[in-house]
C-alpha cells in the first residue's frame, strides 16, 4: 500500500495580518511544495521521517498508537508533540483514521528550504487532512491556527483572492501574472519568521478604525491584480506597507534595512523575516547581494502560474 500526496508552498502578496480579521488577501502558490508518502511499515506503530530539499533527514519520530491517546499541550513547540497533536485532531475529526493501528512508514519531502517560510507546516496540515479525509481548515483551527490562506494555496494551481469567512473561507481563483513580472523578484531575509509569534504581536495591537483599514487593504488586493504598469504597482505596495506599519506600530522593512534602494520593497507574511518582494532589474539584485542577501528568486521561478 502506497499513498502519495502533494501540496504547493505559498506566499501572501497582500493582506498580511489583516487577513486574520477578514480582509481580502492576494496569495500565490509557489512552484515548489512538499510531498507526503504513506507506506506499509515493518515494525509496529508509525515511523515518521521528514526530509529537506536535498533529501537529508531533519526530523524523525517513532510513535506508538498509545502515544496518540495521551493529551498533548495545545501550544507546544516540540515537533514530536506537534505531530502527535495533528494526528490526534485528525482522529477526532474522523474516528476511522488510523483506527486499524497498522504499521506505517510516512515520509515527507520538501522541495524548498524549510527556513524560507513557504509553508513547511501548512503543507503538512493540508496533506494530512487529505490522507485522513478531514476538513483541512478545521484541522488547522484546532492545531496551528491562522487564517487558512496557506491551505488554499496548497491545493491551488493559480493565484487566489482569499477571505476568512464563516463557516468556510471564501476563495476566488484568479491570475497574478503582471506584464512587468520581469521587474519583480523575491529576496530571502536570512531569517525565518515564527508565524505564531507574529500573529500574537498583531493581536496585541490596538484596532481603532479596523473596518476602514480592512477596506483599504481589500481594495489594494483587488486593484493590484488589474495593474498593467509598474509605477501603479509600486504605488500600491508602498501604500500597503504604510498601512500595515501603522497597524503594527513598526517601521517598514525598506526604511529599516534598505533605505537607499531605488525600487519598492514589500514584506510578505509576518514582518521581520522570510521573503520580501522587490521591484527592479537584474542589476538592482546586486544591491541585495552586496548586503549579504544572496537568496534571490525571480518572479517566474517562484510563482506558480
Amino acid at each position: 500500500m502506497i499513498q502519495e500526496f502533494y501540496a504547493h508552498g505559498k506566499l501572501l502578496i497582500t493582506g498580511e495580518y489583516l487577513v486574520l480579521d477578514g480582509a481580502l488577501a492576494l496569495a500565490v502558490p509557489t512552484q515548489k511544495g512538499q510531498h507526503l508518502i504513506v507506506r506499509s511499515g515493518h515494525q509496529p506503530g508509525i515511523h515518521w521521517q521528514s526530509k529537506d530539499q536535498n533529501g537529508e533527514l531533519w526530523f524523525e519520530a517513532f510513535l506508538n498508537y498509545s502515544d496518540l491517546k495521551i493529551h498533548t499541550e495545545e501550544k507546544t513547540e516540540d515537533p514530536r508533540q506537534r505531530l502527535i497533536q495533528l494526528l490526534q485532531k485528525a482522529q477526532e475529526l474522523n474516528p476511522d483514521f488510523l483506527k486499524e493501528e497498522n504499521s506505517l512508514e510516512i515520509t515527507t519531502r520538501l522541495e524548498f528550504n524549510k527556513n524560507w517560510g513557504l509553508g513547511s507546516s501548512s503543507t503538512v496540515v493540508y496533506m494530512l487532512a487529505e490522507w485522513a479525509q478531514v476538513d483541512a481548515y478545521q484541522l488547522l483551527e484546532t492545531t496551528f491556527g491562522g487564517s487558512g490562506y496557506d491551505l488554499a494555496c496548497a491545493g491551488s494551481n493559480t493565484a487566489i483572492l482569499y477571505q476568512k469567512t464563516k463557516p468556510e473561507p471564501t476563495i476566488y481563483q484568479t491570475h497574478f501574472n503582471p506584464a512587468f513580472r520581469e521587474q519583480l523578484f523575491f529576496v530571502y531575509l536570512n531569517t525565518k519568521q515564527n508565524s505564531r509569534e507574529a500573529i500574537n504581536t498583531y493581536r496585541k495591537q490596538p484596532k481603532q478604525g479596523l473596518e476602514a483599514i480592512k477596506t483599504k487593504i481589500s481594495g489594494i488586493s483587488e486593484t493590484l491584480l488589474k495593474c498593467d504598469d509598474l509605477g501603479s504597482f509600486r504605488a500600491l505596495i508602498d501604500a500597503h506597507e504604510r498601512i500595515i506599519a501603522q497597524v503594527l506600530t513598526t517601521t517598514p522593512v525598506k526604511q529599516r534595512y534598505f533605505k537607499d534602494y531605488p525600487g519598492s520593497i514589500k514584506s510578505l507574511g509576518g514582518w521581520g523575516g522570510d521573503f520580501i518582494l522587490a521591484t527592479g532589474n537584474s542589476n538592482d539584485q546586486e544591491y541585495f547581494k552586496a548586503k549579504g542577501y544572496t537568496t534571490i528568486i525571480p518572479f517566474d521561478q517562484m510563482v506558480l502560474n
